[in-house]
């Protein structure tokens, strides 16, 4: 694997493992507060979209946390069936949580509907970023 690829890669599972423990950690220990405050600053984006439901809230943080540490696993050993899984565990996430919220906008400010779709499509987009650098690099999965 060439370095700069292997940093782009790394990088971007530093990044997915961040915002896994982020919200997993939120989600999964403070359920109420993650519902009420999501994403931080004054903005709510969790709240307007039904009644609060910690079970569900919980679920989101335990699902968090799990594909943090399967990133983070990910960009220490740089395996690369283990980079390629855990790209498409963010893709199995991401395009359908991208998806509803697509269809799901009219609670949501228009500043925060953009940034609502900028930070979901964000999700989407890295882990092919990680698999097309995967794949580029021609290694064998081992």
């Amino acid at each position: 694997m060439n370095s700069t690829s292997s940093i782009v890669q790394r990088a971007v599972l530093a990044y997915l493992t961040f915002a896994g423990l982020l919200v997993g950690v939120w989600a999964a220990i403070f359920p109420r507060s993650f519902a009420d405050d999501f994403p931080g600053f004054g903005r709510v984006w969790v709240a307007v979209d039904g009644p609060f439901n910690e079970h569900l809230v919980r679920d989101v943080g335990q699902l968090s946390l799990a594909l943090a540490v399967v990133s983070l696993v990910a960009a220490v050993t740089m395996q690369p069936i283990l980079v390629r899984v855990a790209a498409a565990a963010w893709l199995v996430n991401a395009v359908p949580h991208l998806v509803y919220h697509l269809r799901h906008l009219g609670p949501l400010e228009p500043f925060d509907q953009v940034g609502e779709i900028v930070s979901l499509s964000l999700l989407v987009v890295l882990p092919v970023v990680v698999l097309w650098c995967s794949y580029r690099d021609g290694r064998s999965v081992d």
